[in-house]
């Protein structure tokens, strides 16, 4: 005997933004924190690399901390074809190899053009920090709300 409860349990598919720089190891990162603490309803952060690095920029996580936002655990991770066809948007953060430049890959693409915090003073990194919050911060109030 088959019982029938009439409602199925539906869950709905977070929508995707992409945070896309060559390295993966700062700006990237800084994106995905940030839009990590202000994330929308509905809504998850990633970041990937064309050229992903072995691990973060220190001084990138040490201006991240300073403001409350640990990404010490995130990893640099190669861009895949899933992470961009299952992204609602893809931003890339600028380029410093334009060989690798995520622009030559990835159609409909976002372009931040921000400075790479990679070989920067912390004051540098800061600067560049504050810059990404802001983004991030303007690119969650024009999201799209669930409802």
């Amino acid at each position: 005997m088959k019982f029938s409860f009439g409602s199925k349990s539906k869950t709905r598919q977070k929508k995707t933004i992409l945070f896309v720089c060559v390295e993966n190891a700062g700006r990237s990162q800084m994106a995905e924190g940030f839009f990590r603490e202000y994330t929308p309803e509905g809504y998850e952060p990633i970041s990937a690399g064309t050229k992903p690095t072995s691990q973060l920029n220190p001084v990138v996580v040490q201006a991240m901390s300073e403001v409350g936002v640990d990404i010490k655990q995130q990893k640099p991770k190669d861009i895949t074809e899933d992470m961009m066809r299952n992204s609602t948007k893809i931003i890339n953060m600028g380029c410093i190899d334009k060989s690798f430049c995520p622009t030559l890959f990835i159609p409909n693409l976002i372009d931040w053009g921000i400075e790479d915090p990679k070989g920067k003073t912390i004051d540098q990194v800061r600067e560049i920090r504050d810059d990404i919050e802001q983004r991030v911060k303007q690119l969650v109030t024009n999201l799209p709300k669930d409802n």
